[in-house]
């Protein structure tokens, strides 16, 4: 097998568990757009490492890691081995493979992006998927004072608490932003992460304090939708877009190790999890993108290689 020289191989699993398959995570496939460049599937893994590049040195055939990249749908994945992490001790692969992308993108928006502040207060907008759960962690972990999660579904919403959400909204409700604000004492949010944009793009100006950040990682709802600019310039709210299809390597691999630096002890404690809603088989991986594009999930859906 011809390897990249920093390229590691890992046997591919996505949230599943198994000590020698790997797993992967089951992700929603992008919207069309003919700005992008073909996306292959399969985002996140977790497996044991099969063959090096001859530049890499910090992992070894044999050690289990969990990565990021692309092709996890496949017995063999290539990862960068600077998306790379190696499992704490104990971890099963299926745990591990729901980990990387969603520590990755919140830390990054919260603490990268948004700047958060211990004492700050927080808005997850999408909060019940795998990612937003995540972020509703790492907000407490950043020792914020207020954590609010949204989500249309209630059955979803008496579960966010679970995870760090002080309350939980639903979007479908008019008055959400008004609910934001009057949890916040009138201010506001200072940070707000979003995930699902067009439909929530001015009520998340409206939750907003004035000097609040608006970090943009995901456009779930719809890629275009209303803003109120004249309400965005009156908060002076720092509006932030960020994705992985146009970062470097560089870049990705900067985010990687922030995430070790900050957040490895916490990870190898079991600070932060997520639940895994449902597990398929790679040849059922059809049937577990239909479930995805319900939007009915709770958590993680997960594929055994």
């Amino acid at each position: 097998m011809d390897l990249d020289r920093r390229s590691i191989v890992a046997g591919a699993t996505a949230t599943l568990l198994s000590a020698r398959v790997a797993m992967a995570e089951v992700h929603p496939l992008p919207r069309a757009d003919a700005r992008m460049k073909a996306i292959v599937a399969g985002p996140e893994w977790a497996g044991e490492v099969v063959a090096v590049g001859a530049a890499v040195n910090d992992f070894h055939p044999g050690d289990r890691v969990m990565c990021s990249g692309a092709g996890a749908y496949a017995q063999y994945a290539v990862s960068d081995h600077g998306r790379t992490l190696l499992l704490p001790a104990g971890m099963s692969f299926e745990v591990a493979a729901t980990l990387p992308v969603a520590l990755q993108t919140m830390h990054d928006a919260l603490v990268t992006q948004a700047h958060l502040q211990p004492g700050e207060t927080v808005l997850i907008q999408g909060a019940s998927s795998g990612v937003g759960l995540m972020g509703l962690q790492i907000a407490r972990w950043r020792k914020a004072s207020i954590v609010i999660g949204t989500s249309r579904s209630p059955e979803h919403r008496a579960r966010l608490s679970e995870f760090g959400a002080t309350l939980a909204v639903d979007t479908k409700d008019p008055t959400w932003p008004e609910q934001v604000r009057q949890a916040t004492g009138g201010r506001g949010v200072d940070v707000i992460i979003d995930q699902v944009s067009a439909p929530v793009a001015n009520g998340n100006l409206q939750a907003a304090a004035v000097l609040g950040r608006i970090v943009n990682v995901g456009r779930l709802g719809g890629n275009r939708g209303e803003f109120d600019f004249d309400l965005h310039a009156t908060k002076r709210i720092s509006y932030i877009g960020v994705t992985n299809r146009t970062r470097s390597i560089e870049e990705q691999r900067a985010i990687t190790e922030r995430v070790r630096a900050d957040l490895w002890e916490a990870i190898a404690s079991r600070q932060f999890s997520l639940p895994i809603d449902s597990r398929y088989t790679l040849d059922e991986a059809p049937e577990a993108l239909a479930r995805m594009r319900k939007d009915e999930h709770f958590g993680k859906i997960v594929l055994t290689i």
